[in-house]
Order: structure tokens, then C-alpha cells, then sequence
């Protein structure tokens, strides 16, 4: 791994940390800014709920950061933005707060990717995100983390990520 390569990695997560605590509702970590409400024309795929969608479903665009109610799902043999591709759960009990759901979601997410990917995740052209619950979510019985993997520059995918091994 390169130094530069540890750089990305340190910044993505210093990012992700950061962007943690300012964010409320039902909310993803991205690096990726697209928002699915700035758009006016949102595009191929189909508006879900953002509690319907699941693993190996596929986003027509990135939702960006802050409080996401909807995604635009398409097939993973079209262009898109990322996929879903592991999910893990809080375990039930008080609101364990911001920062413990993304720590538990960085060690869930980066444990899956390897498998997933078919590639160590800091040798990896790929970064991961993740949807998580919020204090107003979790009151409603939302325990469920979904990591989103995306490319770091902001290319489109066309296909599913799983076993490419970059």
C-alpha cells in the first residue's frame, strides 16, 4: 500500500467522522455529492423508499450526505452510482448514538468488502459509504446498516462490484 494510498484512506475516514456527527434522520456517509433531492431530472431507475431498498440493489445516482427518505434503484447491468452490497444491525436497546453506529458501521462494512469486492479494501479502486439509523429512525425500529460501495472517482459502474477484485 502506498503512502498516498494511506492518505486517501486516513482523509475518507477523518471525512466520514466528521460528517457522522452533523447528520440527522435517515441518513448516508458519501463522498459522492449528487443529491437525489437537487436533482430536476432525476433519470433512469425507480424512486423507493429508502427503508425498501436491500442488499444488491443498485442506485441510478448517489444520494449524497444528510437525511435521505428516497433512492433511485436500477439495474446493475445499467450505468450507476453505487451498491448496496453487505447490511448489519444495531443491537437493540437505547439510541447508542452517532458515533458508536459509525464505528460499528466502518468495521462491518470494511470486514465485508474484502469479500465482496474480491480485493483488499486499502489496495482497493473502490470506497464504501453507508445508510444508518438515527435517533428519529431508531425510535420507529430501524437497526439496520447498509454499506454502499462505490468508485472513489466518481465514475459510473456499469455491472454488479461483486468478485471484481480491483
Amino acid at each position: 500500500m502506498t503512502t498516498a494510498s494511506l492518505w486517501r484512506r486516513a482523509l475518507t475516514v477523518a471525512t466520514v467522522a466528521t460528517a457522522a456527527i452533523a447528520l440527522s434522520g435517515c441518513s448516508i456517509l458519501s463522498q459522492v455529492t449528487n443529491g437525489i433531492n437537487d436533482v430536476v431530472d432525476p433519470g433512469p431507475g425507480t424512486t423507493q423508499d429508502i427503508f425498501s431498498i436491500e442488499v444488491g440493489d443498485c442506485e441510478a445516482i448517489s444520494p449524497g450526505e444528510g437525511e435521505i427518505s428516497a433512492t433511485r434503484t436500477i439495474d446493475c447491468a445499467e450505468p450507476h452510482e453505487t451498491e448496496i452490497y453487505a447490511a448489519s444491525y444495531v443491537a437493540d436497546g437505547e439510541f447508542p448514538g452517532d458515533a458508536f453506529i459509525e464505528e460499528q458501521a466502518i468495521n462491518d462494512c470494511t470486514a465485508e468488502f474484502e469479500t465482496f469486492i474480491g480485493a483488499n479494501y486499502e489496495d482497493s479502486i473502490y470506497d464504501f459509504s453507508w445508510y444508518y439509523p438515527t435517533a428519529g429512525t431508531w425510535a420507529e425500529g430501524d437497526r439496520e446498516i447498509l454499506c454502499v460501495v462505490y468508485d472513489i472517482s466518481g465514475a459510473s459502474i456499469t455491472g454488479s462490484l461483486q468478485g471484481v477484485a480491483k
